[in-house]
């Protein structure tokens, strides 16, 4: 028997859909590969050279080593670490109790607190800067590691809760009264049988809040003024001067500063597939 013939039409259609994935990921790529050629580039003649040099000849690393022993940036990675990990556990901690009670518990203002946290992401976050300022004054906690992770924390929050509140719904009642059955409480039957089941849920929650605060530059900037704690964004922009933008140095760090993401993204990506999934049908 003859194989069956696939009809032209079958060719040209994965043609055309090679040829778009192709176009798609030349755009998102492009501006990676971009950054990453004038940080190895290594005079400012190759960077504002004409026509333009898309790779040098002679890729160098003095950008890197330049930012690493002159920029002081171990000390800014390890406060943007430090507050963005912080910040993103703490919020997530918080948000597995908060969101637990709104998935299982039904109450009076129960529909007025969802939606009260959903309109607190509808706010400009230069809007609550002034406030939240005043109270870190007030506190001692200005121009404080505790004081932006607290920042951080207080902004993830209703994030994390309405996120999570959606994979607690979707973990059948039935598991825990099973669990009750056997002798646990409830407190037991949550960290026991229900944590482990929206394992992706809690991933994807926390990959989102850690990249949010790692990336944040302007509440940062308002938050701290001391050299020694400011944050990756926040030094990086300082290489944008009056006059003149290092674009070397600066390049140099984008890329540093991208590889904790990329490595948080290799742990938790088995995770991450599913929480995506599973979000957007539950809820």
């Amino acid at each position: 028997m003859s194989r069956k013939r696939k009809k032209p039409q079958y060719y040209v259609g994965n043609i055309l859909r090679f040829l778009l994935l192709a176009g798609y990921l030349t755009v998102v790529l492009f501006p990676f590969f971009w950054i990453l050629s004038t940080a190895v580039k290594g005079s400012q003649a190759e960077i504002y050279a004409y026509p333009v040099i898309y790779w040098p000849e002679h890729p160098s690393l003095k950008n890197f080593a330049d930012i690493i022993r002159i920029g002081n940036f171990g000390n800014y990675f390890l406060n943007s670490f430090l507050t963005a990990g912080i910040g993103a556990t703490g919020a997530v901690l918080v948000s597995i109790f908060a969101a637990y009670v709104l998935a299982r518990f039904d109450f009076k203002i129960k529909g007025a607190v969802l939606f009260l946290f959903l309109f607190t992401q509808m706010i400009p976050i230069f809007i609550s800067l002034a406030p939240q300022y005043q109270m870190l004054s007030k506190l001692g906690l200005s121009n404080t590691r505790q004081g932006l992770c607290l920042i951080y924390m207080s902004s993830m929050i209703p994030y994390s809760i309405v996120n999570l509140r959606g994979f607690f719904q979707g973990i059948p009642v039935s598991l825990e009264e099973a669990a009750t059955i056997d002798g646990c409480t409830r407190i037991q039957a949550l960290f026991k049988v229900v944590l482990p089941l929206i394992k992706p849920g809690i991933a994807t929650t926390y990959i989102f809040s850690f990249i949010n605060a790692w990336n944040d530059v302007f509440t940062a900037n308002m938050m701290i003024s001391s050299d020694e704690l400011k944050t990756i964004p926040v030094a990086l922009n300082s290489f944008i001067l009056k006059f003149d933008i290092k674009w070397g140095e600066l390049s140099a760090g984008v890329m540093l500063s991208i590889i904790p993401s990329v490595i948080l993204f290799a742990f938790i990506q088995k995770y991450m597939g599913q929480g995506l999934t599973a979000g957007a049908v539950k809820g």
